[in-house]
């Protein structure tokens, strides 16, 4: 299926979601997480086990410094060393330099934006260098929590990982959902496997991983909205398909655009996105159990006006 600037502004406006939870919202779908909703994710912990779906916070990440965004630099400030306290006390302090979304991480609101617009019609004026004065990362602080839902589309492909420039279609993710024999509910966050986080762990090539890569396309949108999705998180870097191109830009579906995907998702819908996950255990877990649903806590880190943020999600079951 091919697509056009004309699409990616009718399938904008039809999912849009600007003014549903009020003028002043700056959460979008999360609001689809209802007490009801939070209450029963809660009860989907019944072996009292915990999966890390964050990838570490190191030098040996997959970034390679484009447009900025470098692997964590760790340093120590503090090592005990040529320190004189009473009675032997001794400390160690560090730091970290990164940017906010170069690892496993949550895109605000904020971080991306079309036509002068930001999402529930706040004006990109917002984003100033002192950073966002709404939509910021710290308006989700109370987290990414309830019931997320695997969906392993290379396993239901029957592959190790995708290849860069697949799309996932939205016949793929519901058939996902049918060999998982799991429902689609109101609310529901989307962990999606793309075998992405397999591929990089085997290969070792953070360029491999960075010059395109499998994920859904504009298709795709129009289910996310319709199964009311709170947020989606992928083992991917961006969600969306991605091919390399000559110029260094990544070719989506509609040619002379790019991230169209992340675009509508994020300033129409209010959809949080989350990258760079790891699912891997998770996913043999859910293989051996038959089990795809679990108690999803994903908090962001709540730094003032930013508009991204570091996560370490875990997963319940």
């Amino acid at each position: 299926m091919t697509f056009t600037e004309e699409d990616f502004r009718r399938i904008g406006d039809r999912v849009r979601n600007w003014g549903r939870w009020g003028d002043d919202d700056q959460i979008g779908t999360l609001n689809l997480v209802t007490p009801e909703c939070l209450m029963e994710a809660a009860k989907l912990v019944r072996r009292g086990v915990a999966f890390d779906l964050g990838i570490p916070f190191d030098a040996a990440g997959p970034q390679l410094g484009k447009n900025g965004r470098i692997n964590p630099l760790h340093y120590m400030t503090e090592t005990g060393a040529d320190q004189d306290f009473p009675g032997g006390f001794r400390y160690a302090d560090d730091y970290v330099v990164m940017p906010l979304q170069g690892a496993s991480q949550w895109d605000g609101l904020s971080h991306v934006f079309y036509d002068d617009k930001l999402y529930n019609g706040y004006p990109s004026s917002e984003i100033t260098p002192h950073g966002a004065k709404t939509l910021d990362i710290a308006k989700i602080g109370k987290g990414v929590a309830g019931r997320g839902v695997l969906l392993d589309i290379a396993a239901l492909k029957g592959v190790e990982w995708l290849q860069a420039g697949e799309v996932i279609t939205p016949e793929d993710l519901d058939a996902a959902a049918a060999r998982e024999n799991v429902e689609i509910k109101s609310g529901d966050i989307i962990l999606l496997r793309t075998g992405w986080r397999r591929k990089f762990l085997t290969d070792g090539s953070a360029a491999e991983f960075m010059a395109g890569e499998p994920g859904i396309g504009m298709a795709a949108i129009e289910w996310l909205s319709s199964h009311e999705i709170s947020a989606i998180a992928s083992d991917n870097w961006a969600i969306e398909v991605l091919s390399p191109t000559d110029d260094g830009f990544y070719a989506g579906e509609i040619e002379g655009m790019v991230l169209q995907v992340h675009c509508i998702l994020i300033r129409d819908m209010g959809l949080t996105l989350g990258e760079i996950m790891d699912f891997e255990e998770l996913a043999a877990d859910c293989a051996n159990d038959g089990v795809y649903e679990v108690f999803l806590c994903a908090p962001p880190l709540k730094f003032t006006a930013a508009v991204g943020s570091p996560v370490n999600p875990l997963a319940f079951k």
